[in-house]
């Protein structure tokens, strides 16, 4: 983008995967299953490090050009713990760790950086979902509706043109708490 363009102003990071497993599944006092360090390491590498690399791209070429510019991290609602994601939520966790780092950083550069934390929306990999599971949390969201991928995208017009927006994990979840 900025060899074609001159210059970067903004990088939207939108990287994760799932591999849902217990930590450790147990059943009657007896360890059936743990959580692999494959699944641990894929999840990671796309939704932590791929994160971490991409930004440090882009401010890379936002500091060559010296115009400042924007790094909108794509956290989750699932940072703050969701059964069965010890591996997601804790790079979930992470993005939300290191857009904090990055704002305090980079601000010198009058680079900030912001994240969003969407909660369920309504993209293929949520609709694709079994009917009942869709259904159950739907029951627990407040608004009884999941949210729409262009509510994301306004939220991200939001944190671009407000130059006062840094640090900050904005949650887009429709009142649910996980």
């Amino acid at each position: 983008i900025a060899q074609r363009h001159g210059r970067l102003d903004g990088i939207i990071n939108n990287a994760g995967i799932t591999n849902d497993a217990l930590f450790l599944k147990v059943k009657r006092g007896h360890i059936e299953n743990r959580m692999s360090l494959e699944s641990w390491q894929k999840v990671i590498d796309v939704t932590l490090t791929g994160v971490f690399l991409c930004a440090r791209a882009a401010a890379t070429e936002m500091v060559k050009a010296g115009n400042g510019g924007c790094i909108i991290n794509i956290s989750s609602i699932s940072r703050h713990g969701n059964i069965g994601q010890t591996n997601y939520s804790a790079s979930k966790a992470g993005v939300a760790a290191m857009t904090v780092i990055w704002a305090k950083e980079l601000a010198e550069q009058n680079i900030r950086c912001a994240a969003i934390a969407p909660g369920y929306i309504g993209t293929e990999m949520v609709m694709s979902m079994k009917d009942d599971y869709r259904q159950n949390i739907l029951s627990d969201i407040p608004v009884k509706r999941f949210g729409q991928p262009d509510e994301i995208a306004h939220t991200v017009e939001f944190i671009l043109t407000n130059d006062y927006i840094n640090g900050r994990i904005i949650e887009v979840d429709g009142g649910l708490r996980i």
